[in-house]
């Protein structure tokens, strides 16, 4: 499943039973635009068992500040509303479902 976060909703949705990933990014990001249909692919494939979230940083600048983003795209993994895991860039799919699949176990 994904998620739009906003500031008024991003507290309640990474308090999730399940693995919570976090796509902060802004739509002039190159990057960001290429990473986004491989988290389309990742929601789809773990509907159900984890939720994709996406954080646009020019929209959210509050959540950002508060997780000290500074560079985009970052993917940051909770799990019970705590941070256990972060990936910074453009990175490949696998990486990103490896880490996925540790906070699943």
């Amino acid at each position: 499943m994904e998620v739009i976060a906003t500031n008024a909703n991003f507290a309640d949705i990474i308090k999730a039973a399940e693995p919570v990933i976090v796509d902060f990014w802004a739509t002039w990001c190159g990057p960001c635009r290429m990473l986004s249909p491989t988290l389309d692919e990742i929601a789809t494939e773990y509907d159900g068992k984890a939720t994709v979230v996406k954080c646009n940083v020019d929209d959210c600048d509050e959540i950002s500040s508060e997780y000290g983003i500074r560079n985009i795209p970052t993917l940051l993994f909770f799990k019970g509303g705590v941070v256990v895991d972060k990936l910074v860039g453009a990175v490949p799919k696998g990486s990103i479902t490896a880490k996925l699949d540790s906070l699943l176990k």
